[in-house]
């Protein structure tokens, strides 16, 4: 091949690609050591079931689901209404069952000793509050 204007000689461009092969073969290790990394730092993931007593209906359900959606390490709820239980899975570095139950009780219900916020209860639907015993019904 001749050089001139607009052509390149094979060393050069040998040269060229060399470097750029070494990268790319670097970058493709680097990304496989990135991801077994990530994989070994994996966090721990805790399934925790709390009583959750007062809960009366599939509103109730809703209710709580959406309010722990939002808390941080919550990965998933479900809320049994029949059984009155909640099971919780969430990630130990960010959260505990403490908070989890705290959680519950602030949005109006009972979660294991922990009583519901009173006031947040009180704003609660109709269809979502226990029955009235006849002594609650007199006072």
């Amino acid at each position: 091949m001749e050089a001139g204007p607009g052509k390149l000689d094979r060393s050069v461009l040998n040269s060229l690609q060399i470097p750029f092969m070494k990268k790319l073969i670097l970058a493709a290790f680097a990304m496989i050591a990135i991801s077994v990394g990530a994989n070994a730092q994996t966090k721990a993931l805790q399934t925790v079931k709390i009583s959750t007593p007062t809960v009366q209906c599939d509103l109730c359900k809703k209710r709580i689901e959406e309010v722990m959606k939002r808390y941080d390490g919550v990965q998933s709820i479900n809320v049994n209404v029949k059984k009155k239980e909640t099971t919780v899975k969430y990630l130990t570095d960010r959260t505990n069952e403490e908070v989890i139950k705290a959680g519950i009780a602030n949005a109006g219900y009972d979660a294991n000793e922990i009583a519901a916020n009173p006031d947040i209860y009180k704003s609660l639907p109709k269809c979502c509050k226990k029955p009235e015993t006849a002594e609650e019904k007199k006072q």
